[in-house]
């Protein structure tokens, strides 16, 4: 049976690493994957999903109008698809986590998603909210924080280096984001707030 998985982390945890791996490992086995990513992330029209470590693939972009369902439809029209890739799904909407649990379940295609749990806020992503709450199988991937502990949340920093409490949700071009533990992010935004 085909299942909705949520692989998330805070950030440079090597997310987009461990997609590209896994979509690779399916590949190798001449298995037909489907790679999508936010728009957000677009160079020109053009997807990709990309790890610092210098690997990428091409992926389709989805924006919150994007419908999951009959993008995978309209691939299906081509050939059998083995497995689903979605990087950045915290910026999925509800509805397209539900179209992404649709697939698996009455198309019979697994869908790997993977993204951040929370923002710089410490609140949930729409997207991650949704995958939390029905996704099949849950995985956090770890990183550390500078203290050395689990690093679960991210403070956001302007261009100058000083830590940000306000601000809209996602700004992927003006900011730099640290990954810290709890504890140290709590510290972090006291001093701001």
């Amino acid at each position: 049976m085909a299942k909705l998985y949520f692989h998330y982390a805070a950030m440079n945890a090597g997310k987009s690493t461990l997609l590209l791996q896994a979509a690779h490992n399916y590949e190798e086995q001449g298995m037909r994957t489907l790679l999508m990513t936010s728009s957000l992330y677009a160079d020109d029209e053009n997807g990709a999903i990309s790890s610092r470590l210098g690997v990428g693939a091409d992926a389709t972009l989805l924006d919150r109008n994007s419908d999951v369902m009959n993008i995978v439809k309209n691939e299906l029209l081509e050939a059998k698809l083995d497995c689903i890739f979605i990087d950045e799904a915290q910026f999925l909407t509800k509805d397209q986590v539900w179209q992404c649990a649709r697939i698996a379940d009455h198309l019979g295609i697994p869908v790997m998603c993977y993204g951040l749990r929370t923002d710089f806020k410490g609140e949930l992503f729409e997207g991650s909210a949704q995958l939390l709450a029905i996704a099949d199988h849950l995985r956090e991937i770890r990183t550390i924080c500078w203290c050395g502990a689990k690093a679960t949340m991210v403070v956001r920093k302007s261009a100058e280096g000083s830590t940000l409490a306000e601000g809209e949700q996602v700004d992927i071009e003006k900011s730099v984001y640290v990954s810290l533990c709890r504890k140290h992010w709590d510290e972090e935004m006291s001093r701001v707030l």
